[in-house]
Order: C-alpha cells, then sequence, then structure tokens
C-alpha cells in the first residue's frame, strides 16, 4: 500500500468560505478538544482560512440557524456533548452544512466499541474476544466473564475515548475497582481479553491509511497521562516493517470502510507479541490533534505537514472532494 498523496486540490482559502471550528463542548474528552481545536484553528488561519471557533453542539446549532458559517471542522471530542456520536453530524446533516469527518452512522457507530465490534465480527476482521458488561452488573457476572475470557483483562466505558475510565485488571482482585471506575461514565461497560504486544494506529486520511505509529510509553501503559501530558513516550513511524507493515495498514483501512467512517480517522489495533497477530480495538472518529497527537506525526512521516494535514481534511468538505 502506497502511502503517497495527490497535490491539493484547491489553493484559494476563500474555496472554503466562512469555517467554524467546532470545540470543547461537554463530554469528558473537553480539555483535549479545546487544545485540538486551538491547533487547528491556528493551522487554518496561517493558510489564509476565515476560520472562527465554536465551543459546543449549542453554539454552534445557533450559528447555523444564523447561517454564520458555510462549513464545519470538527474537533469536538467524546459523546453526549462531544461530537463523535453521531448527534452533532445529524444537526449539520439536517441543515444542509459540509462538515469534515465521518456521518451520522459512523460516527454512532464507532463511538459504541460493543457493536462497533460485532460489526467486525460478522466481516471475519480480528477483534479481541469480549464480555457485554449491563450498567448495575454484579460482581459475580464480572467475575464469571473475566474467567470466560482469561485474566488478564481490559476493563472499559463502551463509549468513551481518550483511556478515559480504562482499567487493566490481572487479577479477580482488581475487578470490583475496575467496574467502579468505568460505570463513572455513562453507557454499557465492555470486557475484552488483553493483547499482550505492541500498540499500533494507523491513521486514515481520505482512502490513504497513513504509516502506521508504534506506541512505546515509558510505563507499563499507554494512559491518559502518556497521551497528553508526558514528554517521555515514544512514537516510533512507520510501526513496522515490510509485509507487516502493510497488512496493518490495509486491516484499518478495512475496518474504518466496515464501521461506515469517511473522511478521516484513526484506527487503534494492537499486535500480539507471542504470535504476530493483530487484533482491532477501535476506530476514533475526531482524533486528537494535539502536540501529541497520532495522526498528525504520521501524515508528517509522508511529507504532510499540520497545516496542509487541516487543508486536506477541510478539502474533503467541498462537493467531489477526497482528502487523500
Amino acid at each position: 500500500m502506497s502511502a503517497t498523496v495527490a497535490a491539493p486540490r484547491f489553493t484559494d482559502p476563500a474555496v472554503f468560505g466562512r469555517v467554524a471550528v467546532l470545540l470543547g463542548g461537554t463530554s469528558s474528552e473537553r480539555e483535549v478538544s479545546l487544545d485540538s481545536g486551538r491547533n487547528v484553528l491556528e493551522a487554518l488561519r496561517a493558510r489564509g482560512v476565515d476560520a472562527h471557533p465554536v465551543d459546543g453542539i449549542p453554539a454552534l446549532a445557533q450559528a447555523l440557524v444564523e447561517k454564520k458559517f458555510d462549513r464545519v471542522f470538527n474537533v469536538l471530542h467524546g459523546q453526549r456533548g462531544g461530537g463523535e456520536d453521531g448527534v452533532v453530524q445529524g444537526l449539520m446533516e439536517a441543515l444542509g452544512v459540509p462538515y469534515t469527518g465521518s456521518g451520522v452512522l459512523g460516527s454512532a457507530l464507532a463511538m459504541d466499541k460493543i457493536r462497533t465490534k460485532q460489526v467486525w465480527l460478522s466481516l471475519n476482521l480480528p477483534t479481541p474476544r469480549y464480555v457485554r458488561l449491563p450498567r448495575g452488573v454484579d460482581a459475580a457476572a464480572v467475575r464469571e466473564a473475566a474467567r470466560a475470557l482469561g485474566l488478564p483483562v481490559i476493563v472499559k466505558p463502551s463509549s468513551e475515548g481518550s483511556s478515559v475510565g480504562v482499567s487493566r485488571v490481572l487479577d479477580e482482585a482488581g475487578l470490583d475497582d475496575a467496574v467502579a471506575l468505568a460505570t463513572r461514565y455513562p453507557g454499557e461497560l465492555l470486557m475484552e481479553q488483553m493483547v499482550v504486544g505492541d500498540e499500533l494506529t494507523v491513521g486514515i486520511l481520505g482512502d490513504l491509511a497513513l504509516p502506521s505509529i508504534r506506541i512505546v510509553p515509558k510505563g507499563e501503559w499507554y494512559d491518559y497521562e502518556a497521551k497528553y501530558i508526558a514528554e517521555d513516550t515514544q512514537y516510533l513511524c512507520p510501526g513496522l516493517d515490510g509485509e507487516d507493515e502493510l497488512r496493518v495498514r490495509e486491516l484499518a483501512l478495512a475496518a474504518f470502510r466496515a464501521a461506515g467512517c469517511e473522511g478521516w480517522g484513526r484506527v487503534d489495533v494492537m499486535r500480539s507479541r507471542a504470535t504476530g497477530a493483530p487484533y482491532l480495538l477501535e476506530v476514533n472518529t475526531a482524533p486528537g490533534m494535539t502536540s501529541h497527537s497520532l495522526v498528525p506525526k504520521a501524515a508528517r512521516q509522508i511529507g504532510i505537514d499540520f497545516e496542509e494535514l487541516c487543508w486536506r481534511i477541510l478539502e474533503g468538505t467541498v462537493a467531489g472532494g477526497a482528502v487523500g
């Protein structure tokens, strides 16, 4: 799979009109979204785009009804006040306003890790074995699920991102605390078999899978601290060599399309240290655009700097245009 891209379709920023950069919101990922939005706003303005920040869905709804913007660059992360669960996409579809990223179906499906897994499994795409845990599940059922999967396991909310509410459980003694943490967030819980190995992520830009990134945190886990705060996490790009690299990119693109996603995004993968087999974890339909974020790192590997990346993503909102 060749990681090459055509030249941008446009050079005149006036083609985009007045652009809303949707950021912030009220989800658990608000602070990350604010950081992403500031970076995108600065990049677009540096390229001459008439871009303006809009904080959250109610403010966007009012602005769009008043016809203040021609299109929306969505970097609102998360659900329930975030921009990755299909709600804001439905608003923009209803009002006929072009926007970046996946549509209603892809956004809603990818936000729900359990149902994304169900789609992948129906297509024989590899993902770790899992058990769906309803809210209020009793301790006995949690232990039974862990025994069925085999420890160690991961416990997390089904519909959160940025490693929010995630626990790695090595023995049964840790199950109660893991469930208690995940239950702080809305929705069902997901328990899945923990794959021990390399953590990889593959950015998607249009029809192109970008070079993979292998994430090597200084600590044992790639958690919220390692993602957004720590300066000692290593990012190796490309993350794999030869045929292994080509296969993980092909798998990521297939997984992205299977979930009904489009435009741009990121697919997270674990690669078993014991067997080398890759396992799909989740799709992010509005990935972070912070200084630590991974899609910009992968794009730089093929010569696309941050400003051009934002430009290309925005190009996807113009009729007939792919971003890759």
